[in-house]
């Protein structure tokens, strides 16, 4: 199985912003925390970051794999652009979430791609990502 990992939008800030919500680790350790298990585990594991919406869509459309998880950031509530991007491929998506987005602000409540993933992860922090990871691979 190969699974490309999607971050967006300021997710490189991990570390720096909010670490009362966050914590004090970095994306870096992160990717490092990501890459460690799938390793381990003979997983083929992808981690991408970035700031722009349309790289982000453009990895989603040329991704020559088999699963998604996706934490878009900010995008979550809003990006029609990378919710038909992920409808356009036809592989499982897990959403994932640092944070449990149902406990915070009433704007960030709303994720545009939850009727279309197949599994969510939230406020379990770098665990999220490892427990996607588990799922994708059982199914």
């Amino acid at each position: 199985m190969r699974i490309l990992v999607l971050n967006g939008v300021n997710l490189n800030m991990l570390g720096k912003r909010e670490p009362e919500i966050y914590g004090d680790k970095t994306y870096n350790d992160l990717e490092n925390y990501i890459m460690d298990y799938a390793n381990s585990n003979s997983i083929k594991v992808e981690c991408e970051q970035t700031n722009h919406e349309g790289v982000y869509v453009e990895w989603i459309q040329r991704f020559d794999g088999d699963a998604f998880i996706v934490n878009p950031g900010a995008w979550t509530h809003y990006s029609i652009a990378i919710k038909d991007a992920l409808l356009s491929r036809d592989l499982p998506i897990v959403e994932v979430h640092l944070s449990d987005i149902n406990e915070r602000e009433e704007f960030r409540k709303i994720s545009v791609i939850e009727d279309i993933v197949q599994h969510r992860v939230m406020g379990k922090g770098f665990d999220g990502y490892i427990e996607a990871i588990d799922w994708l691979v059982k199914q």
